[in-house]
């Protein structure tokens, strides 16, 4: 099953560079097409870059632990900074008494209310951070601090829970790592030309900012730290942003914060969380259903729209407006399965994810050859098709959404209460 994903995937990255060009063939002509570069440069920046990225960094960025998150297009992402012990009710307790809020999970509301804010430079105290991995899943939770009532600017820190018997370098057992920085303006994705945050360069005042608010909030806690835990450095995070770090690693204890445990079945896994990649894909899939069924709706009550001759005489024994309804019951059918495997996907049903990029593969394909052999040359109405044969393939390609559908509901037990004794500062 990973070899045949591995292929959806590649696949899906070559579709997104044959999909680049055909917009920039024919937007570079005069006239309105020109509007095409637009979409051009969307789809070059948000799907084929990310996409050539996560291909090359499969090859050479390490996939264990190196005190590094890795963004979800495979770069390098902001440094792991803090550590912390305690279960994840102590966390959230520690953290609201110490003035942080929960970061809403990003998703198509959080995303555009995010947005709005950002360009109207009103408050959003809940705004959505991006998802980095780690362990190669996204954070289960953030935590931020705006400055001044606008997003542009703010305080933030991701968590992850670590696996059970997993033990930092060195032999430390700890319950969650934490990724914290500072957002100081908006700017451009310096590796993929995307708009996004970019962080102020000296992570250990974020990260520092972090253990003091929540210490001293919390009298209860306390925190050691391993000195130079990893080299000192200056590096560049996944957006080109620069990064440095004098390698330390504070170990907050959280064990003596007064709180209840949370419910195994309530714990955050942002595994549990249907992906914005599944709910793209599966959403494309029936949106297109119903578009398809609308137009054999068309066919059948106003084939001229459609370019059909209901009124034509026989052909070989067949009245045309018989063929023309057949022809429409046929696609009526395929919109309908659309819909299903859509729907299906949207659940989180493997198979149909699965069925859904064979179906986007085989359309790119038919249209490729037929391109290629100059039988039928692909112009601005067969664009769409291949628009969202491609968007449905990267969609339901990522790792995410392979997750989300193979994986199914999983609520990790508690963890145990047995951790780090000692650690010399």
């Amino acid at each position: 099953m990973d070899h045949i994903d591995a292929a959806f995937f590649a696949f899906a990255g070559l579709a997104a560079l044959w999909l680049a060009y055909l917009l920039l063939r024919q937007g570079v002509r005069p006239g309105w097409p020109l509007l095409l570069l637009a979409a051009f440069w969307v789809v070059f920046t948000y799907l084929l870059l990310p996409r050539l990225h996560r291909i090359l960094t499969v090859i050479y960025v390490p996939g264990y632990f190196i005190g590094r998150t890795r963004t979800a297009d495979g770069l390098l992402g902001d440094p792991v900074n803090i550590a912390l012990l305690g279960h994840e009710g102590q966390l959230h307790q520690a953290m609201t008494k110490a003035g942080w809020i929960r970061a809403d999970d990003l998703d198509a509301k959080s995303g555009r209310k995010m947005i709005t804010a950002t360009v109207a430079r009103r408050s959003y105290p809940n705004a959505p951070v991006s998802p980095l991995l780690l362990f190669d899943r996204q954070q289960d939770f953030a935590y931020q601090q705006e400055v001044g009532g606008s997003t542009s600017q703010r305080h933030h820190v991701r968590f992850w829970r670590c696996p059970d018997g997993w033990m930092l370098p060195g032999g430390y057992a700890v319950d969650w790592l934490a990724a914290g920085t500072f957002d100081k303006s908006v700017g451009l994705s310096l590796f993929t030309f995307q708009i996004t945050h970019k962080i102020e360069a000296n992570t250990d005042i974020e990260r520092d900012f972090v253990v003091h608010t929540v210490t001293e909030a919390n009298p209860d806690s306390s925190v050691r730290v391993i000195k130079d835990f990893s080299s000192g450095y200056h590096s560049r995070n996944g957006g080109g942003d620069l990064i440095q770090t004098d390698g330390d690693l504070p170990i907050m204890d959280l064990r003596a914060v007064p709180a209840a445990p949370v419910p195994s079945e309530q714990q955050s896994d942002s595994r549990d969380k249907r992906p914005a990649q599944t709910v793209f894909g599966g959403g494309v899939a029936v949106v297109r259903g119903f578009g398809t069924l609308l137009l054999a709706l068309v066919m059948v009550l106003a084939p001229r729209l459609v370019g059909t001759q209901a009124e034509v005489g026989d052909t070989d024994g067949i009245n045309q407006t018989t063929l023309v309804t057949i022809a429409a019951a046929i696609i009526a059918a395929g919109a309908v399965l659309d819909i299903l495997l859509g729907a299906a996907t949207w659940v989180g049903r493997n198979w149909s994810r699965l069925l859904l990029m064979v179906y986007s593969v085989l359309t790119i394909l038919s249209a490729f050859f037929a391109d290629l052999s100059g039988s039928q040359l692909i112009g601005i109405s067969q664009l769409p098709t291949i628009a969202t044969g491609t968007l449905v393939l990267l969609a339901l390609s990522s790792h995410r959404a392979r997750e989300f559908a193979v994986r199914g509901r999983y609520h990790p037990k508690t963890l145990g209460s047995q951790r780090l004794d000692e650690i010399t500062p």
